[in-house]
């Protein structure tokens, strides 16, 4: 007659339970992955705040370096799209209009590094632009489809946009001055809030670590066998 500890599945010792790794449980994934966002929000933060203070301190070299920023996409999308012109991929009546477009890329951004001026003219002129096409884009969508929803916002933005790609056009050393300063304030304004988001997250977090470290309990409880 065997006894139960001599069976091949008895070992004489018992399963232990809840003996992984804390951080394997679904608690302290979240937990982990809480307090990372936190942190990468409050980085961010802090670096749009930081950009924002940089922007309204030293706006002309703000400009400059943004010129020299554009100048670069310039001539990045211009050898983009030189290059499409003579791909197999572009049907021949457009390689032209894509040769045309890339040349004038290409020259605008190597008149960009001749000097600050032209840079900051060339850029506000190209915001200047975009923005009055968009308008006249968004405002005539708006006109011609009255069943639009939010129709009159569509109208009132496309009106907006087109007067400022106006002002932009007509004055573009001013305009482009005031566009700076309006950037490094909404930067300041969201790097605050996106600190203090990031500051009550971790509040949260900080709530959350007790409960969740009191909460890990094993899945079985060991209950004394029934005695036959």
């Amino acid at each position: 007659m065997t006894s139960p500890s001599d069976s091949p599945s008895g070992t004489g010792t018992r399963p232990q339970h809840g003996t992984g790794p804390p951080d394997a449980s679904p608690g302290g994934s979240l937990a982990a992955l809480a307090n990372m966002g936190w942190q990468i929000l409050l980085t961010t933060g802090l670096a749009t705040t930081a950009l924002g203070v940089v922007v309204l301190a030293w706006p002309e070299e703000t400009l400059r370096v943004v010129g020299v920023l554009f100048g670069v996409y310039l001539l990045v999308i211009g050898v983009f799209q030189l290059a499409a012109a003579f791909g197999t991929h572009i049907p021949g009546h457009l390689r032209a209009l894509h040769f045309l477009t890339g040349a004038l890329s290409v020259l605008l951004g190597l008149i960009c590094f001749r000097g600050t001026m032209q840079s900051i003219l060339l850029l506000a002129l190209w915001i200047g632009f975009s923005w009055l096409l968009r308008g006249i884009m968004v405002t005539a969508t708006a006109a011609m489809t009255p069943d639009t929803p939010a129709r009159g916002w569509m109208l009132f933005n496309g009106i907006i946009g087109g007067l400022a790609g106006i002002v932009l056009i007509v004055s573009p050393f001013t305009s482009i001055g005031a566009l700076t300063l309006a950037a490094g304030i909404m930067a300041i304004v969201l790097g605050v809030i996106e600190v203090v988001h990031a500051i009550r997250m971790r509040i949260e977090v900080g709530r959350l670590a007790p409960g969740t470290t009191a909460g890990r309990r094993p899945a079985f409880r060991s209950q004394p066998h029934p005695q036959h």
